[in-house]
């Protein structure tokens, strides 16, 4: 028998709030390890580990572009989804996931044929040099293989968790991780294949949580089910999910384009030691941030169902709660990082020469981020209540507008042209909240006062 949400309406906010996002963060947390754990045991590798490490680190722009994709369909299509069940009508909602799911497939397969033919070049343009790009071609070839994967268990586990199934959600990424886990030494250190074993014990998890991904939406115990008569581009219903979805789209495709420009600058300035030390700053920051993401996430249900039944008061409820929730959060992190950027930074090295280099620049990267919850809270209620207009504004806005032209002008105007590189992400940053915090604060009481005309109608 398919199981009830309409407990997303009426179960006590704060109770629900952290039901649901517990085990999101939790399996962001484990997501996350398929990022890093590559590029721990890489790390440690006895000959070229440095070398391995940065190389491997240069494929991540192409990795963030495959998950962008994903985000492009599923960041829409699931909040689409909940708010269709909000309003009572689950058959617009089967219909969205169908067209999503036949949409994935498409992309994945053009993606890899992409990556395929070209992911060398492409990772020369993100920062590869001479003594790196082996590393990074042998990963790249082989993940490149596991994209369909990736692309399906990231997109349509948006559906599960958007159901307020959260702990299948978190069991999703709990089977690839133990399994990238257990296969990454196995295949790097006992079989001795390198790179290519930490990429092909990554394809072969993902491929283990798709499987469970599309085994668990297929079953009775889903309130939507996918149906193969729903595996049809309805661009009526696809149109809305893809507007929704270009914001994250952005915000993490962009994340490539940055990651290419702060390698080249780096690589420019500072050589591969710089490139080396962006790699650490990054996986410090996923590692970091993915427990603030996955709060956000588990705000989405609620606020998306209750906006579909014209709830204000739980919308409201929710994401003040977010809110203070997030920049607790994130100050904490913030003392954590300041306090002991070395710890942070040996995760993933022991090299002292590195190890030195990158707790200067973690210090630089990551001071203003305890206000970086007042952004993650804004960005995800925006994609929650549907507003793809201020998401897109809000997420080009920090990236394009303000980080990219940063990463070129501080080295101009400061000494250390290295660290000017690095300060570019706190300075950004705090112009972005700036904006972010004074756009979001007209545009949701404009979405209350219509929640609230509308109810005053029905």
């Amino acid at each position: 028998m398919k199981k009830d949400n309409a407990f997303l309406g009426t179960a006590p906010v704060f109770k629900l709030l952290f039901t649901l996002a517990l085990p999101t963060i939790a399996a962001q947390i484990i997501n996350m390890l398929y990022n890093i754990v590559d590029r721990i045991y890489i790390g440690h590798m006895p000959v070229n580990g440095d070398l391995a490490l940065t190389g491997v680190g240069v494929c991540m722009p192409i990795i963030l572009i495959v998950s962008a994709f994903a985000a492009f369909i599923s960041a829409g299509g699931a909040p689409r989804a909940s708010i269709f069940m909000g309003k009572g009508d689950n058959d617009s909602a089967e219909k969205t996931m169908g067209s999503c799911f036949a949409l994935q497939i498409i992309f994945s397969v053009v993606l890899t044929a992409v990556l395929m033919l070209f992911h060398r070049p492409l990772l020369l343009s993100f920062g590869a040099s001479s003594n790196t790009i082996a590393f990074a071609s042998d990963y790249m070839k082989i993940y490149a293989l596991g994209t369909i994967f990736v692309q399906l268990t990231l997109g349509m586990n948006a559906y599960i968790t958007a159901q307020g199934f959260a702990k299948q959600g978190m069991l999703t990424v709990l089977i690839g991780a133990i399994s990238n886990i257990i296969l990454d030494p196995v295949f790097i250190f006992l079989f001795d294949m390198g790179v290519k074993g930490a990429a092909l014990a990554t394809i072969i998890s993902q491929g283990l949580s798709c499987v469970w991904t599309i085994a668990f939406l297929s079953s009775k115990r889903t309130v939507l089910k996918l149906k193969k008569e729903n595996f049809k581009l309805n661009f009526k219903l696809i149109a809305p999910c893809l507007a929704l979805g270009l914001a994250p789209f952005i915000m993490q495709s962009s994340e490539s384009i940055i990651q290419a420009c702060f390698n080249s600058s780096l690589l420019l300035y500072g050589g591969d030691i710089a490139v080396g030390a962006m790699t650490i700053l990054t996986s410090v920051m996923q590692f970091a941030m993915m427990p603030l993401q996955g709060l956000a996430q588990g705000s989405q249900p609620i606020i998306s169902y209750n906006y579909g039944a014209n709830n204000s008061n739980r919308v409201k409820h929710t994401f003040f709660l977010l809110l203070v929730s997030s920049l607790i959060y994130s100050t904490v992190l913030w003392a954590c990082i300041m306090l002991f950027p070395r710890a942070f930074a040996s995760i993933f090295t022991t090299d002292p020469a590195l190890l030195d280099f990158a707790q200067k620049a973690l210090r630089i990267y990551c001071s203003v981020l305890c206000i970086f919850g007042i952004q993650i809270a804004c960005q995800m209620t925006f994609v929650s209540l549907g507003n793809a207009i201020s998401s897109i504004i809000v997420a080009v806005m920090r990236k394009f507008v303000l980080l990219i032209p940063l990463i070129y002008i501080l080295p101009q105007f400061m000494n250390d042209k290295t660290m000017a590189v690095y300060t570019a992400e706190p300075v950004a940053d705090i112009l972005a909240v700036t904006f972010t915090a004074v756009l979001f604060f007209f545009q949701f009481r404009k979405v209350i006062e219509k929640i609230d005309s509308t109810k005053s109608l029905q």
